[in-house]
């Protein structure tokens, strides 16, 4: 009797750990995506938060338009080993008067939508800097 109840714990203690087993890879992946993700949040935060200081400075000229760039996510020049390379995408168009919207696209390879988010900036006297 002892041996079948032995028995019959090997296999649902084989059957739980094959089912752990089977997860892993779907875990490996979400965290991939996750660790995506927030790199994708940084350089777009990065991306919007340049764009709008310049802006801001009278003293800078301010070119409407679209400007497609590749960052990558070890925010170097040059991709490193394992390195992920992400599309920036920025686009400055005039509002009318000193007001610009500014929207940034971040892409990513197995994510062509990316994330997106849009500004809208003002001229602002006490940023101005650099003037001569």
């Amino acid at each position: 009797m002892t041996l079948i109840e032995s028995v019959i714990a090997i296999l649902l203690v084989s059957i739980g750990l094959l089912g752990l087993l089977s997860m892993q890879p779907t875990s490996w992946n979400a965290s991939a995506r996750a660790d995506q993700l927030g790199h994708a949040a940084i350089i777009l935060s990065r991306e919007l938060t340049a764009r709008e200081l310049s802006i801001m400075n009278p003293c800078n000229a301010v070119a409407a338009g679209t400007v497609t760039r590749t960052v990558y996510a070890s925010a170097e020049d040059a991709a490193l080993s394992g390195d992920t390379s992400y599309g920036v995408q920025t686009t400055t168009a005039p509002l009318g008067g000193n007001g610009w919207r500014v929207t940034v696209r971040v892409t990513w390879p197995l994510n062509a939508t990316g994330i997106a988010e849009s500004i809208v900036v003002t001229r602002q006297e006490p940023f101005r800097m650099g003037c001569i």
